[in-house]
């Protein structure tokens, strides 16, 4: 079964030229998808925007309010790395609401995954890395509060640790967090997971893949979980601008194949974010992005 697709044209904002942030990937990644028949109509969802209530179940009230009446000072600006325009701000709506209804549809259906999301540099009270809104901290505690699961692992394995993510869900005994990542990479100053793993740079798919695995089957075997997140950053990929992991492309799918099948076979419900990956030309990245799609696409029904 291919997994339903989330996605908004919104989640596309007009940038600076030369801007380090690859916003152009997002619409990227969502064609390719729909070229190669790995986003049929029938299997396609649009979120709303998120409201400032569903905001606040992670962020604080006064910061959710800057951000959305674009009054956030002009430090808090250059740390967020984007500007704050109209669209920006949409876009971040759109893309936190769309990971709140990728994972509605995970629990629905088993497997769903959004076209954006993974913004995990955002804090309660502030942006940073170019994450304005902590849309998987977001999505987690809003399902938390409604009582439609009791118990969440994310699963954060883009190359940056989850700092915004884990400094959230710290407070929240019914989220577990897992990050793998590179060591010497962005942030200077990690927050504590319920489990971090740092790997040194030019970490490669053998060693990875032989690190990775144990450290997620234990997880799903000491913990009964009603959901997984998983941010499917790939950043690790050797070729990565903002890397310093050496994963190819065989890597990443049998990193994603890993997670697909790990969960599967517990029957979790898998709620998949793209996370990081930065590349000079965006159909690059987008294509990295697209090898979990025709990872779940193989796989026997979910």
């Amino acid at each position: 079964m291919q997994p339903l697709i989330v996605h908004h044209p919104a989640y596309v904002a007009p940038l600076p030229t030369g801007h380090r942030f690859p916003m152009p990937k997002f619409g990227a990644l969502f064609r390719q998808l729909v070229s190669r028949g790995l986003a049929p109509e029938s299997l396609r969802r649009v979120p709303i925007s998120a409201s400032t209530g569903m905001l606040r179940h992670a962020h604080d009230a006064a910061y959710v309010s800057a951000v959305i009446g674009r009054q956030l000072p002009a430090d808090a600006i250059r740390r967020l790395g984007l500007p704050l325009s109209a669209a920006v701000v949409t876009r971040a709506r759109a893309a936190t609401a769309g990971t709140l209804l990728t994972a509605r549809l995970a629990l629905a259906y088993g497997l769903a995954c959004n076209t954006a999301g993974g913004s995990h540099h955002a804090f309660a009270d502030c942006g940073a890395g170019f994450c304005v809104f902590n849309d998987v901290a977001v999505a987690a505690m809003v399902l938390l509060d409604e009582g439609a699961v009791r118990r969440v692992l994310v699963i954060d394995l883009d190359v940056h640790q989850g700092d915004g993510t884990a400094a959230i869900c710290r407070r929240d005994a019914r989220i577990v967090t897992l990050s793998v990542h590179c060591r010497t990479n962005f942030p200077a100053r990690k927050q504590q997971s319920t489990r971090d793993v740092a790997l040194d740079p030019d970490v490669g798919d053998r060693d990875y893949l032989a690190i990775v695995r144990p450290l997620i089957e234990g997880m799903l075997d000491r913990h009964a979980f009603d959901l997984v997140f998983y941010n499917a950053g790939v950043d690790p990929h050797k070729d990565d601008r903002l890397g310093r992991l050496a994963l190819s492309d065989q890597g990443l799918a049998d990193r994603e194949a890993l997670v697909l099948e790990a969960c599967r076979r517990r029957g979790l419900p898998l709620a998949v974010v793209i996370g990081g990956g930065y590349a000079v030309d965006v159909e690059v990245v987008a294509a990295r992005h697209a090898i979990l799609h025709g990872v779940a696409a193989q796989l026997a029904a979910w």
